[in-house]
């Protein structure tokens, strides 16, 4: 009888923890988001023993359920408590599309602050050489000239998931993540589980591009969050979660914590607690947040790397001296700022601000300020801007702005913050930011359509990119159109004015831009803007009479989409450049184009199936190479 009882008991338990796990799965694909409490701006301390770090986790965390974990770095597997969203990718100053002059001319990743280079899935050097992320390969191209373009060498991974690259001289920086996953059985029930992800970091010698050389490996537990480069150093970010574990063995239950792993060129090692870094802050679950600092110049130089044990991490903004991570909770964003300066990382800061934000373009540093703009939801949504200074602590706000409305784009340009928000009709906001503790509105511009991507062409005028839209009979409502680029002319900041715009396509319309500034390609002293785009169209034969504005185009063309644009003339489409034959017999993601650089007088297109090269002047087809 006893033994019947505890193999019921086994089997209630079980049973217990998998209805718990389905249900932890359940409010991830839900979307649901812990509330994050009440907090109060702190610098960061650490952990004076493991038993405190224990103790603040078990005190300060509010149970979720139970989880089964692995580590992929040679742990055991677990049962966890509380449970969080998981171990999973969390994927999220001012410039131009920068050109250096050195062998070559050539355009470079569209980055938001000049000096801070951001991972992309192409780069280009140099030399003339174009480094391509196809599948679970780096191809390296001879891109120039274009008539000995060819692929010199492709660098093939197993074991990790390539999801950004950086290129400097003749360094190559590869960063990756590896998922691990098991089935196990529990009383002849079979199910699969996630066992650890983990990121890594791969530096590549490319002085010989046709035989690239690993130079060095290192790896962190958990998921890649974001990177950043600056001059010789590569920062990377990844995060796992923070929890205290049982270990279920036969007849024992061990209670720990799950510390997050470092490795390097095959040693690994645990983060003590003493080095974790922390706010006195509760909070509904916690994640181990590490950032490394590696010099891809000079490996002999050991990585350094700081954990901080925070709540999570959703959007990323880095200036030439400080990161800062932000975390959203139900009605307010914590966040955290990490100085640094060569492999110097130093956590600082922590703060928090009400509601929430858009994505890395809604934060900002300039003279030592930190600004960022929230949308909040009190009754009814509002949009607000708020200066901190290096403590993280507020100077001064401008809240509730277009009531009823979101962010759909910000950019701080100085002095200046630039707002769009939008729910029938697109307000543009100019607003001041050089008293700090008073942010003003000095104007705003009102328009049919809104912009998801703010981009400086010069310091008086914004190139937008977004939707036209077609406002409905319904209160606060518009039917979205196609896409639409603008020109805005922002000199007369009490009164600005859009001088030029252009739509492509029709509703259904899309471009990677509204997503990604880095599809965006843009260079004012050639007068150079690429979009790629797809383009639906409305066969007007279906609807008898006047087209009703909520009619979807069909797909009729997918490539990009290359304009002349001036102050004087606007937006002149010189052509188009496609990588698919016919667009409208059939969805083919692989040859939609991605990507655009130019080498000299050459333009570049990019798929995952092919690179084309066409001259700048005319856009006639110089050659094309399949590279997937």
């Amino acid at each position: 009888m006893q033994k019947e009882i505890t193999k019921r008991a086994r089997l209630y338990g079980v049973a217990a923890i998998l209805l718990a796990i389905v249900l932890v799965s359940m409010c991830h694909q839900l979307g649901y988001l812990p509330q994050i409490p009440n907090s109060t701006t702190s610098a960061m301390a650490t952990f004076a023993s493991f038993e405190e770090l224990h103790d603040f986790l078990k005190k300060n965390s509010q149970p979720q359920g139970w989880y089964v974990y692995k580590d992929a770095l040679g742990g055991a597997t677990v049962f966890l408590s509380p449970a969080t969203r998981g171990p999973q990718a969390l994927m999220e100053g001012n410039t131009q599309f920068g050109v250096i002059i050195s062998d070559l001319q050539h355009s470079t990743t569209n980055v938001q602050v000049t000096g801070v280079d951001e991972a992309d899935s192409v780069k280009t050097d140099d030399h003339g050489y174009i480094y391509l992320i196809t599948g679970n390969n780096i191809t390296i191209l001879k891109g120039y000239p274009p008539e000995e373009a060819e692929i010199v060498s492709v660098i093939t991974f197993t074991d990790i998931s390539p999801v950004g690259i950086f290129v400097d001289g003749d360094r190559l920086a590869v960063l990756g993540s590896k998922y691990n996953s098991a089935q196990t059985t529990y009383y002849d029930v079979r199910w699969s589980y996630f066992t650890d992800v983990s990121t890594y970091a791969k530096i590549y010698d490319v002085s010989n591009r046709s035989e690239p050389e690993l130079l060095t490996t290192y790896t962190t537990s958990g998921s890649y969050f974001n990177s950043r480069m600056i001059r010789e150093y590569v920062y990377f970010v990844s995060s796992t979660p923070a929890y205290y574990t049982l270990d279920v063995l036969p007849g024992l239950l061990i209670d720990k914590v799950n510390l997050p792993k470092i490795e390097s060129n095959g040693n690994s090692k645990e983060v003590s607690p003493m080095d974790i870094h922390y706010s006195n802050v509760t909070d509904n679950y916690y994640m181990f947040t590490t950032i490394v600092a590696m010099n891809v110049q000079n490996i002999t130089e050991e990585p350094s790397h700081k954990t901080i044990m925070t709540g999570g991490a959703s959007a990323m903004y880095v200036s030439m001296n400080n990161v800062y991570i932000s975390y959203p909770g139900a009605d307010k964003t914590s966040l955290y700022r990490i100085h640094i300066e060569g492999n110097t990382i130093s956590p600082e800061a922590q703060g928090e601000v009400p509601g929430s934000i858009l994505n890395q373009f809604s934060m900002d540093e300039h003279n030592d300020y930190f600004r960022i703009a929230t949308t909040t939801w009190e009754g009814t949504q509002k949009n607000n801007v708020y200066v901190f200074n290096m403590n993280l602590t507020m100077v001064g706000n401008l809240s509730g702005l277009a009531p009823g409305e979101h962010i759909y784009s910000a950019r701080f340009m100085g002095n200046k913050c630039y707002l769009v928000t939008f729910v029938s009709i697109d307000p543009l906001f100019v607003i001041d930011l050089s008293d700090p503790a008073n942010p003003a509105v000095l104007g705003q511009l009102k328009i049919p359509g809104y912009s998801d991507y703010l981009h400086p062409y010069d310091e008086n005028h914004l190139i937008g990119v977004g939707k036209h839209t077609v406002e409905a009979d319904q209160e606060y409502f518009a039917w979205y159109q196609g896409v639409k680029i603008a020109l805005f002319d922002v000199s007369n900041v009490s009164n600005p004015v859009q001088i030029a715009n252009y739509t492509i396509g029709d509703r259904g319309s899309d471009s990677p831009v509204l997503r990604d500034h880095k599809a965006f390609l843009f260079d004012r002293q050639r007068n150079l803007l690429v979009i790629p785009a797809l383009v639906a169209e409305i066969d007007p034969s279906e609807y008898p009479g006047e087209i009703p504005p909520y009619a979807y185009g069909k797909p009729v063309w997918q490539g990009a989409m290359v304009f002349n644009v001036t102050l004087e003339k606007g937006f002149e489409l010189r052509g188009g450049i496609t990588h698919i034959e016919n667009a409208a017999e059939q969805p083919d993601w692989n040859h939609y184009v991605q990507r655009s650089l130019y080498i000299e007088n050459m333009l570049y297109t990019i798929s995952n199936a092919k690179v084309k090269m066409n001259n700048l002047e005319d856009l006639t087809l110089i050659k094309e190479i399949r590279v997937g």
